[in-house]
């Protein structure tokens, strides 16, 4: 590729893009590995081939047949991770269900909000987990469950008219179970009149383009939008992530991040799906010590997760216990990833191909990865080139230009990858995607003249002080570096002579103690003098969604909280 003078990158590809549906691919990877293991589900004791995992997900979709759904119907489900969870994923593919992924970590209002946004017809739930009683909170919604009809109508949620319940753990039911509730035996007992025809007819009757998935946005600001996700947008995504990742059938990947988020259901799910490689789930919910654990006993060779869970697993009191040499490869992504911390993993986790991703639910989600052929400054200090047939481009953020090379401005996508747009919400799709296509994704970041993109931060999060651009993500990525920094968060609080002033939130490593002026000398010199901290706080943890993404919008409303009562400016 000649050398680019403008942040504008196409990249094609010598491979085309499949044109297959989900559950057409899946199809002929279940032919060709029928006796490989698909899914080892450590907490659930399963184990299942993909020939297995077939026969589980046609019995699933032929009960939703025999129930009523089909093509474009919108099944939710409210769950942790667990083979069930993978089951129905691709069972609603099956038939052309729409699967809403619902946050395992909302309480009753989010919830409601998220059924009513994608009118969601079916769910499927868990009774609890932790602290989180999915049960009492449902039947909070709705008193109808109190009652002995399954067939459900209810005020608050009319268009819901059956909610399954399962336990995935096979244990006794540590809640009761009320009359209005459908069991998952049920479920597959509604399949026994649909004949092997009538589901291979379903199938027949899809189109790669049908939306198949609606997921919601993390919600670090605001109501999250619904985003709506054909097939053609998430086999295309996993299936060319495996390809950089240079997966095989003789990968083993375990999986720490949700189902529920892109990463998990894409990244994860479908990327193993897709190649023919085994996924390995080691918990329900995140735990370093579990992750740790799986690789070493399943041997696996790759591993995905968000910054904060690599930070756990590194600084986990047993972490010289585990053998990881087994490991090569993953995706970090989800959050900017310091390039020191890259360098660890790399080392003491014995993952040297370990790759950097970018992208946005929005996305399918990922639209950058580096590559394990790309030199060592640019693996640990960008998020790679975009992905075969995808576009990319960079606009100043006043003009909407693509701006030249090097400069800073705003990533815009376009292709395959982007969205069918937000459900029910034809306003927010409009403000999201431009009439030419390019969808906006309000993150900063520069590009490089051979398409390499760094990121810079978000558009929100950027902090004006007296005039000046700072980007949040050049002061954390510094302030890593030190040996006795585990994590970093920077962002703007107000101040009444700049405006705006830098503030940072640090984690220190387990055992270590510094202080705010031992910081501030580190900064003398090495970064511009308006770039370092005004204010430094030490804590113990951060806020964050459940995905580990850092809440910097709390931060900030903290901070500007805290600094009120001191009597500080702003």
């Amino acid at each position: 590729m000649p050398q680019l003078t403008q942040s504008y990158c196409h990249r094609g590809g010598d491979t085309p893009l499949l044109g297959a549906t989900i559950p057409e691919h899946f199809a002929s990877i279940v032919a060709a590995h029928a006796d490989r293991e698909a899914v080892v589900s450590l907490p659930q004791q399963r184990r299942l081939s993909y020939a297995q995992l077939a026969q589980e997900v046609d019995r699933l979709a032929r009960g939703l047949l025999g129930l009523g759904y089909g093509k474009g119907d919108r099944i939710g489900i409210w769950s942790t991770n667990n083979v069930e969870w993978l089951q129905l994923q691709m069972a609603t593919a099956r038939i052309g269900a729409v699967l809403v992924n619902i946050n395992p970590a909302y309480r009753a209002h989010e919830l409601e909000y998220s059924l009513k946004r994608s009118e969601v017809q079916g769910l499927f739930l868990i009774p609890s987990f932790r602290s989180s009683d999915y049960v009492a909170m449902l039947c909070g919604l709705m008193p109808e469950l109190l009652s002995g009809e399954t067939e459900l109508h209810s005020d608050a949620l009319p268009m819901l008219r059956r909610v399954v319940l399962y336990d995935p753990a096979r244990a006794e039911m540590t809640v009761r179970l009320h009359p209005g509730f459908t069991l998952w035996q049920e479920v597959l007992a509604a399949g026994v009149d649909i004949s092997p025809q009538q589901l291979v007819d379903a199938t027949a009757a899809l189109d790669r383009d049908d939306p198949i998935n609606i997921q919601y946005t993390s919600g670090t600001t605001g109501f999250p939008k619904a985003v709506v996700l054909s097939h053609h947008n998430l086999l295309n995504n996993a299936w060319f992530s495996a390809r950089a990742m240079h997966f095989t059938e003789a990968d083993r990947l375990v999986v720490p991040v949700p189902f529920y988020h892109c990463f998990g259901m894409v990244l994860a799910n479908l990327l193993c799906l897709s190649a023919g490689a085994c996924e390995v789930i080691a918990c329900e919910h995140f735990d370093a010590g579990v992750v740790l654990q799986a690789v070493h006993q399943e041997r696996c060779t790759a591993i995905h997760g968000v910054p904060t869970m690599f930070i756990a697993e590194l600084e986990h009191p047993r972490f010289g216990e585990f053998d990881l040499t087994s490991l090569r490869t993953g995706i970090m992504a989800g959050a900017p990833c310091p390039p020191a911390l890259m360098k660890r993993v790399m080392g003491e986790m014995h993952c040297a191909e370990i790759l950097i991703g970018y992208g946005e639910t929005e996305a399918s989600p990922l639209t950058h990865l580096t590559s394990r052929d790309d030199d060592f400054q640019r693996r640990i200090e960008t998020v790679g080139t975009n992905l075969p047939h995808q576009e990319v481009k960079i606009i100043d953020i006043q003009s909407g230009q693509t701006v030249p090379c090097g400069a800073v401005g705003e990533i815009c996508f376009r292709g395959h990858h982007v969205m069918r747009g937000y459900y029910g919400d034809a306003d927010a799709t409009r403000k999201a995607i431009d009439e030419a296509g390019w969808l906006h994704s309000g993150d900063l970041g520069s590009m490089d003249g051979d398409g390499y993109v760094r990121i810079t931060g978000r558009l929100k999060d950027m902090i004006i002080r007296g005039g000046e651009n700072i980007y949040p993500a050049e002061i954390e990525e510094f302030l890593f570096t030190h040996p006795k920094v585990a994590q970093v968060a920077v962002f703007g609080v107000p101040d009444p002579f700049y405006g705006e002033e830098v503030m940072a939130w640090v984690q220190l490593r387990a055992g270590q103690s510094t202080s705010e002026d031992e910081l501030k000398a580190f900064c003398q010199g090495q970064i511009a003098h308006f770039k370092i901290p005004r204010y430094i706080r030490f804590i113990e943890e951060f806020p964050t969604t459940v995905t580990g993404k850092l809440q910097k919008f709390r931060m900030r409303e903290m901070a500007a909280e805290q600094l009120g009562a001191a009597g500080k400016p702003g």
